[in-house]
């Protein structure tokens, strides 16, 4: 949809990024549909491919705080969550925040810590909030995580389960770059990362100024349907053990109010559905064992699903 004429406010924020980043541009663009859309993102790629710079480009430009926690096995969830600690002088427990206080989290190589302290991060990421010692700490708004796993390294990991992923709302890779961006890459390491240099687009307000105009954008009814028969495909697919839930048709349909929004929009497109779904969609079903042995993923199976669903072709615009 490059055609399309993108909102300004996202354009300087993806310009931003791009400072910093070689290609990837769609990456950038799905890390803010979830971040308008008070979602969060699983990437699941190699070490050394740019997340951290991305992730700290999107904290600048939106003038937000950034925390990164590197999850290992012996990580404990009061590293993430913050501890109560005893101070005499005032005779009272104090409560001291850890990484997960922040406005934007990249959470590094999740499924190598234990499902304890998985289990804290996501419970912040759902409720907003952490209990600790019986007392909840509200989360700062806005809060955006972006975990990541490696699905290389699995001995020694702790898999996410089905319910876990499913906290996320969009689930991606973001690949080696190609000749070319590669040989970008060396140039600019070279000089000064400009990662130093960058300047906010906006600030916090205005980041959440922008989540509440995304809630506000159209989604027909035709549109509403599409999503939900989409969705409702994939409980009885025959790959698929485990279809995607009610969970799944709202993710779907805030991912593309999101996007919709980013490219200047105030309604919802089929084509936003289709682009949208399997990064929405496939990390929340579950496959047949035999269909993992026939070596079928997840994404084939939502592509396929969305390419059997009738398109709408009633008027879309308010």
């Amino acid at each position: 949809m490059a055609h399309e004429q993108l909102n300004p406010t996202i354009d300087k924020i993806l310009a931003n990024i791009e400072k910093v980043m070689i290609g990837k541009r769609n990456v950038a663009e799905l890390s803010l549909v979830a971040l308008l859309a008070g979602g969060h993102v699983l990437l699941e790629d190699v070490p050394g491919v740019g997340k951290t710079m991305m992730v700290r480009a999107l904290a600048k430009s939106v003038n937000a705080n950034f925390r990164r926690i590197q999850f290992t096995p012996d990580l404990l969830p009061s590293d993430v969550t913050g501890v109560s600690i005893y101070n005499p002088k005032e005779m009272e427990f104090q409560f001291r925040p850890g990484p997960l206080m922040g406005n934007i989290i990249l959470a590094d190589e999740i499924n190598r810590t234990s499902p304890k302290t998985q289990s804290a991060l996501l419970e912040g990421m759902e409720e907003a909030s952490v209990t600790i010692d019986g007392v909840t700490h509200k989360l700062q708004k806005p809060f955006f995580v972006m975990a990541t796993q490696n699905p290389i390294e699995y001995e020694g990991t702790y898999p996410l389960p089905e319910a876990q992923l499913d906290r996320f709302l969009l689930k991606m890779k973001m690949g080696y770059p190609d000749i070319h961006e590669e040989i970008e890459v060396l140039n600019r390491a070279q000089k000064v990362p400009p990662i130093e240099d960058l300047q906010p687009v906006i600030d916090l307000e205005g980041l959440r100024a922008l989540q509440q105009e995304v809630k506000e954008v159209f989604v027909d009814d035709t549109i509403k349907r599409y999503i939900v028969d989409i969705v409702n495909r994939t409980r009885g697919y025959g790959s698929v053990y485990l279809g995607a839930s009610p969970r799944g048709s709202i993710a779907l349909m805030k991912a593309a109010q999101a996007y919709a929004f980013i490219f200047g929009r105030d309604y919802v497109l089929p084509d936003d559905i289709q682009y949208l779904a399997p990064y929405v969609l496939s990390h929340r079903i579950i496959l047949k064992s035999e269909a993992k042995f026939e070596g079928i993923t997840s994404e084939e199976v939502v592509n396929r699903v969305v390419n059997r669903v009738p398109v709408p072709v009633q008027r879309l615009v308010k």
